[in-house]
């Protein structure tokens, strides 16, 4: 029986059904607690019986393509530790970008909704960060269509302390006024489906990752009613797909005119982001 990381990972290679090494690598070293430069200094370390009962199990599910966080049961954001399950989208390192923008406009006291919240990921790391610069009274408001989003996020927040109002929603219909709106909704297009990787589309839910033929039915529901839910000096922030940009221009300057309308790269120098405001 192997005994050390290195044979594992032999062992692993070896198996008919081949779990893809990144993967493996990855929840080896989340189960041993082991940073990634640790994980590749400490290839000898000897593991218990027990731990290598766990690793012979998380292959084998790895090999039938379950995701790895979905095999832990949590992901990391922004240093957040998030809980996850089939059913709730893996969080993305795209959308921790998405929150670092939102977070130099938020002010003391502001109203913020989290739409679509999925595992209650972006409140939860505006709400920490919040504190860290000392942004006080936050009001946070999570919104999702289904009820095992709203279950998880519910239960992420409670573990990090976070009080929020939950709401379920289509969009934002029966929602309030907000200061501040956050949201990665649903933007993969129905032509996009033959080029993802089979671990998302087995295990990650239809409703939170497609967005009808061409990617942008959240959009423009979106478009038509953020004016009545925003306030005076309000803003949005979304995510979005990078090759969803000049139909997202033409679909805001048609639906929002009386919005100023900002798009950014993301630190791959795709365009993923916007942000909108009432003109002054």
């Amino acid at each position: 029986m192997p005994k050390t990381l290195k044979d594992i990972r032999i062992k692993a290679g070896e198996t008919a059904d081949q779990a893809r090494p990144e993967d493996i690598d990855y929840v080896l070293g989340e189960r041993l607690g082991l940073t990634p430069s640790e994980f590749e200094l400490k290839q000898d370390l000897e593991l218990s019986d027990a731990q290598v009962k766990q690793a012979n199990k998380d292959i084998k599910k790895l090999a039938k393509g379950i995701s790895p966080q979905y095999i832990l049961g949590y992901a990391w954001f922004l240093g957040y530790k998030i809980m996850v399950q089939r059913g709730v989208l893996i969080p993305r390192f795209e959308t921790e970008e998405l929150v670092e923008w939102a977070l130099k406009s938020l002010h003391n006291g502001d109203q913020v909704l989290d739409l679509g919240t999925g595992s209650g990921c972006i409140a939860i790391a505006l709400a920490k960060e919040a504190e860290k610069k000392h942004i006080a009274d936050l009001h946070l408001t999570i919104s999702d269509v289904t009820d095992t989003a709203l279950r998880i996020a519910e239960e992420n927040l409670l573990t990090y302390s976070v009080d929020a109002l939950v709401r379920k929603a289509n969009c934002l219909i029966g929602l309030a006024k907000f200061d501040k709106i956050i949201s990665n909704p649903p933007y993969i297009k129905k032509s996009e489906v033959k080029d993802m990787d089979q671990n998302v589309l087995q295990n990650e839910p239809d409703t939170a990752l497609f967005g009808g033929d061409d990617g942008l039915d959240f959009y423009r529901k979106f478009a038509k009613e953020v004016r009545d839910h925003l306030n005076s000096h309000g803003e949005f922030f979304m995510e979005f797909g990078f090759s969803e940009e000049q139909q997202l221009r033409e679909l805001f300057s048609a639906e929002l005119p009386d919005f100023e309308i900002e798009f950014r790269k993301d630190m791959a120098g795709k365009p993923r982001m916007i942000h909108g405001r009432w003109k002054k």
